[in-house]
């Protein structure tokens, strides 16, 4: 892609991002902030855990997002007899009695790990290296993933029965925990009319793998202010009970705070917020916009903060003013 500057490749980028929003809901009503958190974190190559009830077209955004994208997208579902190489690949036998590699779904640009909470933890953690390293090992050789590697994961919050919590370290790896809500009254009646009609639509892919590729790189590149740089640094630094920096609440109500990668993530993500938003440099607000998104998975109540009610959302917004 050839631009003259980066300042004209981010005016592309909004316009791009515009009809990516435009093309997902023609497909998608209701969701347009879920939609519009999943592509941020698409543009700052972070991964995404969806927790929604059933019902709630967690796998149509996926798709729908995939397709418009133009990207490579494979669905796994997570099961508890899923085994590691039913993800990453196997090798098997063929006619000349040599080995040969198959390559699993990891091997794809676009993740759908659909109820990842069905699966052992040994399952779950073949997701790690893919997630953080783009690459995947298998009998000791290491396999490199084509970018851009996006992986969504979901969870339903319902059912608990049967499942296996996420560890801290994997869920540290998502830059993202997006809760899907209800779909409001008047965006239900649409949703039922669309789809028990005849109602189709024709999707046209906005970017290329290449493209997209670009413009994450692109979002590195952007400045940030030192004001702002020290705003996401400190913020992370409140949740930490028990330190230096730690918040007041968070000394009382947490047993746990969020680590380096949080800071990481609170940078980046306000660099594409504020981008995707008219702006060329994301300030304080913008961070804001995507604290809860990074925090809340990051963090962890205490029995305390459990038994006086105190939610995660309240203390990522007590930390916020701070």
């Amino acid at each position: 892609m050839n631009f003259k500057s980066d300042v004209e490749a981010i005016d592309a980028l909004r316009v791009a991002h515009e009809k990516l929003l435009n093309e997902v809901q023609k497909v998608i009503f209701g969701q347009d902030k879920i939609i519009k958190e999943l592509i941020i974190a698409i543009f700052s190559k972070g991964h995404c855990l969806l927790i929604g009830v059933p019902g709630l077209a967690k796998t149509l955004i996926v798709t729908t997002i995939g397709d418009v994208l133009g990207l490579k997208y494979n669905r796994i579902q997570f099961t508890p007899d899923l085994m590691p190489s039913d993800i990453v690949g196997a090798e098997i036998l063929n006619d000349q009695r040599e080995f040969k590699f198959i390559q699993g779904p990891i091997f794809a640009n676009f993740i759908l790990a659909d109820e990842i909470n069905r699966t052992p933890p040994k399952t779950q953690s073949a997701l790690l290296e893919a997630m953080q390293e783009l690459t995947v090992t298998a009998n000791g050789v290491k396999y490199e993933l084509q970018p851009p590697f996006f992986v969504l994961a979901t969870q339903n919050p319902i059912e608990q029965e049967g499942t296996y919590p996420l560890p801290e370290a994997q869920l540290d790896r998502f830059m993202f925990n997006i809760w899907l809500d209800y779909p409001t009254i008047q965006d239900e009646i649409t949703i039922v009319k669309n789809t028990t009609s005849n109602y189709q639509v024709k999707l046209e892919k906005v970017l290329t793998a290449e493209e997209i590729v670009y413009f994450q790189n692109l979002i590195r590149r952007v400045p940030v202010n030192d004001n702002v740089m020290s705003y996401a640094v400190n913020l992370a630094a409140r949740t930490r009970p028990k330190t230096e920096t730690a918040h007041p609440l968070a000394t009382k109500y947490l047993s746990w705070g969020a680590g380096p990668r949080a800071s990481q993530y609170l940078i980046v993500g306000a660099k594409t917020h504020a981008v995707l938003h008219g702006k060329y440099s994301p300030d304080i607000e913008d961070v804001k916009a995507v604290a809860h998104l990074i925090l809340r998975h990051r963090i962890i109540r205490n029995y305390k903060a459990e038994a006086e009610n105190i939610t995660t959302e309240y203390l990522i917004d007590e930390f916020a003013k701070a």
